[in-house]
């Protein structure tokens, strides 16, 4: 069984700062695809960033240049930073990891950027 378990996130204001984390624990392959979506309230969740075991990574146009993800194939871990935070980036953010056809999640990490 494999479990993702996220930590960081809160509340902050317009030009900040915050990193997410996240941990993958249980039969984890060497190839997979670990990142972040977020869901903001009424909206349909997005995708914000990838990246491969491999290396590649990809950002939502919007976050591109803001925000940053790390791997750490080793422990497992992805880490997203995000910087210059705006309000609009409210939302709650969800790790995940993909390996073949199947697709785990973590419990979702609130980030609330003031004005």
């Amino acid at each position: 069984q494999v479990q993702l378990t996220e930590s960081g996130g809160g509340l902050v204001q317009a030009g900040g700062s915050l990193r997410l984390s996240c941990t993958a624990s249980g039969s984890i392959f060497k190839v997979n695809v670990m990142g972040w979506y977020r869901q903001a309230p009424g909206l349909e969740r997005e995708s914000v960033a990838v990246m491969s075991s491999g290396g590649p990574r990809n950002y939502l146009d919007s976050v591109r240049g803001r925000f940053m993800i790390f791997r750490d194939n080793a422990m497992n871990t992805v880490d997203l930073q995000m910087d210059n935070l705006k309000p609009e980036d409210t939302a709650v953010y969800y790790c995940y990891l993909r390996m073949g056809s199947s697709t785990f999640w973590g419990q979702g990490t609130q980030v609330t950027v003031s004005s």
